[in-house]
């Protein structure tokens, strides 16, 4: 389980700001594990700001919602720019669904992690080919913290890595649920990729 960092000696009206990434595949637990931090942050009297990108209305028009219907409130922005202009003087930035936004959300989090604040984001680290999936490398990489959730495979059982798609829908953005994917281990995903190819 993460534990929010110790904050060390600072100049006197200097905060330090970091960036945490928690990544996994469909069904791992990724907002789940959000929701949970930025509970926490709220606990500790923090100001927190919690964004989503609009085109995930899966659950609900506003609120950010885990499959296991944990929710929190949340502003559903069109463009990653459009978190910076809204999160003000907060001191915790949430991110939920970061693979959706453009390639601005990467500026867009190192500038709110140097100005000073907490910045948590979660997104699916790989589409549905199993490819990294938008910006979520560029944020893996320069994060300070990163966690990669697990799911179980739908059909061995094992540790699943994989978001396997059950149509044969091959845009790379498909906002769904069981209905579209299910979560698989490498081997699993793999023979079901195979299985798929005409």
């Amino acid at each position: 389980m993460f534990i929010e960092p110790q904050i060390g000696k600072q100049s006197k009206g200097e905060k330090s700001g970091w960036i945490e990434v928690i990544c996994g595949c469909m069904f791992s637990g990724k907002t789940e594990e959000l929701i949970r931090r930025l509970n926490r942050a709220l606990i500790a009297r923090q100001n927190v700001e919690i964004f989503k990108p609009k085109i995930d209305k899966r659950y609900h028009e506003e609120k950010i919602v885990s499959h296991s219907d944990r929710e929190i409130r949340s502003t559903p922005v069109n463009f990653a720019q459009d978190i910076i202009l809204l999160a003000g003087d907060c001191d915790v930035v949430g991110i939920d669904e970061a693979q959706f936004f453009d390639e601005g959300i990467v500026d867009v989090c190192n500038h709110l992690a140097n100005s000073g604040k907490r910045v948590i984001v979660a997104g699916l680290d790989m589409d549905f080919e199993g490819k990294p999936f938008g910006a979520m490398p560029n944020l893996l990489a320069i994060a300070e913290f990163v966690t990669k959730v697990h799911a179980i495979c739908a059909e061995t059982g094992d540790l699943a890595s994989f978001s396997y798609r059950l149509s044969q829908n091959n845009t790379q953005i498909l906002v769904g649920e069981k209905d579209h994917y299910e979560a698989r281990s490498r081997k699993s995903f793999m023979s079901g990729r195979k299985k798929q190819k005409p």
